[in-house]
């Protein structure tokens, strides 16, 4: 009920869809501005809650990023049995699902953007034992209570400009999590290994998009993506904002960026 209540979908007019993934404790809501954006330029578009999320802290931390990539693979499923072409994007983990989902279903997804793409903690604004540990949080999992243990956001919330800041404050009642389980970061870290070693068989064209300025993960991600993929991709630089980069200054140029590279892929495969 839950997911019914938080997912949503907004009906496009070329045919085409897009899959939004959200972050990690995040929700559908976050990603409805750069929706909106997408969905002025004809596309269809869908954002489903991924397994976990959308209640609390204990239940995502029952959880696992196979049942968070199982969440979205469901959804381009059925998203594309309501378009022609269909494409994925997502934040951070949900852009590390979306590249995942592209791997096991080249068939459906055409094209993938991600955003802000994150292994580890380690930005400028992460506190200094957040940084140091992030690496080690593989055999750091082994620690009993560490899966118990909950880390904060930091005050800006990843996000520069402070209107955007109190609107996201506001969301808790649309599933947003103010804290992160330690369970939760221990599955990114696998999550993002896994990524790491499937990468250079991704051949799905890709956009990434970072924040020169991101507060929560280093640009090095960036490039380390870059760097390994398999397929054509395209890593473009975004101005004047930090992570969360589909919710701040320049969330508009994000849906643009976006959609042109999609719409370019598009005229390329076209017979």
């Amino acid at each position: 009920m839950r997911s019914e209540e938080l997912s949503f979908f907004l009906e496009g007019t070329n045919g085409k869809g897009v899959l939004l993934i959200h972050g990690l404790t995040g929700a559908p809501a976050e990603m409805k501005l750069v929706a909106r954006q997408l969905n002025r330029r004809g596309y269809s578009v869908h954002a489903p809650l991924l397994a976990g999320h959308g209640e609390d802290i204990r239940t995502l931390r029952r959880t696992h990023w196979e049942d968070w990539l199982e969440s979205a693979l469901r959804a381009c499923e059925d998203l594309a049995q309501r378009t022609s072409d269909l494409f994925a994007a997502g934040i951070c983990v949900g852009g590390k699902l979306s590249l995942l989902a592209a791997e096991q279903r080249p068939d459906l997804i055409k094209a993938v953007a991600i955003y802000s793409p994150c292994f580890d903690y380690d930005g400028w604004d992460v506190p200094r034992h957040y940084t140091f540990l992030s690496p080690h949080i593989g055999w750091l999992s082994r620690i009993p209570f560490l899966d118990r243990l909950n880390f904060r956001e930091n005050d800006s919330l990843g996000i520069k400009d402070e209107r955007m800041r109190r609107m996201v404050e506001g969301m808790t009642g649309e599933g947003m999590l103010d804290r992160f389980p330690g369970r939760g970061v221990v599955e990114m870290h696998r999550l993002g290994k896994t990524l790491r070693g499937s990468l250079p068989q991704i051949q799905t064209p890709t956009l990434i998009l970072h924040a020169e300025e991101d507060d929560l993960s280093d640009p090095r991600h960036a490039r380390y993506i870059s760097e390994h993929i398999g397929g054509r991709h395209e890593l473009r630089w975004i101005k004047d904002s930090y992570h969360m980069i589909h919710l701040d200054r320049q969330h508009r140029q994000v849906a643009e960026y976006t959609a042109d590279f999609f719409e370019a892929h598009h005229a390329a495969i076209r017979p």
